[in-house]
């Protein structure tokens, strides 16, 4: 038991009593319960008690009911043996915790993120769902422009959420993960390229996919196994393509009278943002206006003639803005994936 612990700790893996557990399992071997590990790893002095520490039963998990519900991405940054600071980008499946792809990328661009969902759905198929937090490189809407990843979703009938800013514990799924790739590649030789790096991450996901017991799902399951013991969810419907090749930004300087001219017709903004400048985003359907911060002001049907809505106050909001995390899960119980 010491053995098979000392051997989790060495390859970079978790080696609590659960992991050991599960490790001795999965060779055909008799283990003690995660109590009796417990004590035996305290009483060999390879474990400090935390009795402040909160219990598991305590943790309360929103878990969607089939893998393709939603998935969830982020980007960690990881320092070459040579100095360089480079990203890796994870994306997970919600249900299964499978890791559905991952990419060594020299920084957090919208292109890199775009190959490793691209990666990912060639793999898996397409997500009802997909969970980012408000960064350039996933969703940057809340900032007053569309992002291409957030485009691309679109474009599959995937709906793009978000977490609020300021709460990264939304997306605690993807930091959990990071913890536990940082903890491998920490034991394994410190890589020299993007290429060598992308080696070890690739072997990571390999091995947590199908060799490492999830704490997070029912005991003796892989994500790989969480993933085939369901049946996956319905791929999105596709929207109908758009003629005018979909959004597209703008930005203009509001006026001294608190209006701003786009397409021959002149929007009031609101004369107490006069010389500010207003991000504008629009298709074939829409336009919509926000300000620096990224809030929506006012959003209104494309125009038909030059003065259709000269100083009319918006009804409705930019139905491409993608929806708050928060908005969202208030419907999942009743309406699931």
């Amino acid at each position: 038991m010491l053995a098979v612990r000392s051997e989790l700790k060495s390859a970079g893996w978790d080696y609590g009593p659960l992991s050991v557990q599960a490790k001795l399992l999965r060779r055909g071997l008799k283990s003690p319960s995660r109590a009796t590990l417990a004590r035996i790893f305290t009483r060999a002095g390879e474990v400090v008690p935390e009795p402040r520490k909160k219990p598991r039963s305590a943790l309360r998990r929103f878990v969607y009911p089939a893998p393709n519900c939603l998935w969830q991405i982020d980007a960690t940054q990881w320092t070459l043996a040579t100095g360089r600071t480079v990203v890796i980008f994870q994306l997970i499946d919600d249900h299964s915790r499978l890791a559905l792809a991952s990419l060594v990328a020299p920084s957090e661009t919208g292109e890199a993120a775009i190959r490793v969902v691209t990666l990912a759905i060639k793999r898996h198929g397409i997500p009802q769902k997909f969970l980012s937090d408000n960064g350039a490189a996933f969703n940057p809407s809340r900032r007053g422009w569309v992002g291409k990843l957030v485009l691309l979703l679109q474009s599959h009938g995937v709906v793009p959420i978000t977490g609020k800013p300021g709460k990264p514990t939304t997306q605690g799924k993807n930091e959990r993960v990071h913890q536990t790739l940082a903890r491998y590649l920490n034991e394994q030789p410190p890589a020299r390229t993007l290429d060598e790096l992308q080696a070890h991450v690739d072997t990571f996901d390999e091995y947590y996919n199908t060799q490492r017991d999830h704490q997070s799902l029912p005991p003796g399951t892989t994500p790989q196994e969480a993933w085939d013991a369901t049946p996956i969810a319905t791929p999105p419907t596709p929207p109908e393509a758009d003629p005018d090749g979909g959004w597209h930004q703008v930005q203009r300087l509001v006026e001294p009278r608190g209006e701003v001219q786009v397409f021959s017709t002149r929007f009031m903004i609101g004369q107490h943002y006069a010389g500010r400048q207003m991000h504008v985003i629009y298709n074939a359907e829409t336009i919509a206006f926000y300000d620096e911060q990224g809030t929506e002001l006012i959003s209104h049907p494309i125009p038909t003639h030059r003065d259709a809505l000269r100083r009319q106050p918006a009804t409705r909001q930019n139905p491409h803005q993608p929806a708050s995390v928060h908005d969202v899960l208030r419907h999942e119980v009743s309406t699931m994936c």
